[in-house]
């Protein structure tokens, strides 16, 4: 069966996920040469020959008038032209060879991750981001890292996935209590709520495992409450000119979910891997 990973990538006017995923494949092939990826994507590609497929987003742009580019989550099932696909969202860096994910993930037709790590390596404290899952009782489930089989199961969940997201609100007032009730969509919150329909949370995450998972450097999951807002005023990101990565005196390895769209203009992470793979 054929493998590979997929982003979806949708430029706002000042923010380009395109060029982070760019950067996500460099890393990629820096890491997992072998390892397929394709983007779904109706923005201008400039570096082509790092993708497998360039994908056109189907059915339309749901997004279109959205400042989340959220709507249009659900069609990355349809979209993706693998067989067994992993999901990343378009601000990581893949730092390590993740071949063995694989492996493991051949038990499951869907896999969500259920907990993230500090850059120390712990696990994150997310309470402060997931109020909304506490108070409902929601599975924490996380869409940044993902992984679908085409399958029956898969198909079923992403049918759904496609329900709620077009009708969040509606589902949002059945589901959550109105005090934690976002007021946007979020594709995290909308699988939690399929997972709850179907009743498969079991089927489809597992707490007691390490991987697959990322590193997560959102300001709260690093146990700071005070001071800067951006992890990049707290803590030194070092990539040496073979792109291995420190944040402060720790190796990172897996997947690093940087969050901060800024990050790519301020570090030298795009010179280095361009060096690296002379792209």
């Amino acid at each position: 069966m054929t493998k590979g990973i997929t982003v979806l990538a949708q430029n706002l006017q000042d923010v380009s996920y395109v060029k982070q995923a760019e950067v996500l494949a460099m890393s990629l092939k820096a890491t997992n040469p072998k390892t397929k990826i394709s983007i779904i994507t109706d923005n201008k590609v400039e570096f082509e020959n790092l993708f497998d497929q360039i994908i056109p987003i189907p059915f339309g742009d749901s997004a279109k008038d959205s400042s989340w580019k959220i709507e249009n989550r659900w069609k990355i099932y349809h979209a993706s032209p693998y067989d067994q696909t992993i999901v990343m969202d378009a601000d990581m860096l893949v730092l390590q060879d993740i071949s063995a994910w694989w492996k493991f993930l051949e038990n499951y037709k869907i896999f969500f991750t259920s907990k993230v790590h500090t850059y120390r390596g712990t696990i994150a404290d997310t309470k402060y981001y997931r109020k909304t899952f506490l108070a409902n009782k929601l599975p924490n489930l996380f869409c940044g890292v993902h992984y679908f089989e085409k399958s029956e199961q898969a198909q079923e969940f992403y049918r759904w996935l496609e329900l709620v997201v077009q009708n969040w609100q509606a589902f949002y007032e059945v589901f959550l209590e109105g005090v934690t009730r976002p007021t946007h969509v979020s594709i995290d919150v909308c699988a939690s709520i399929v997972a709850m329909i179907l009743d498969c949370t079991n089927d489809i995450t597992n707490p007691t495992v390490s991987f697959p998972s990322f590193t997560h450097m959102k300001k709260n999951c690093q146990g700071w409450v005070d001071g800067a807002s951006n992890w990049q005023d707290r803590v030194g990101f070092y990539i040496s000119r073979d792109c291995k990565v420190k944040i402060g005196n720790y190796d990172q390895l897996g997947i690093l979910h940087y969050t901060e769209n800024d990050f790519l203009e301020k570090s030298p992470v795009i010179e280095r891997y361009r060096n690296l793979l002379n792209v």
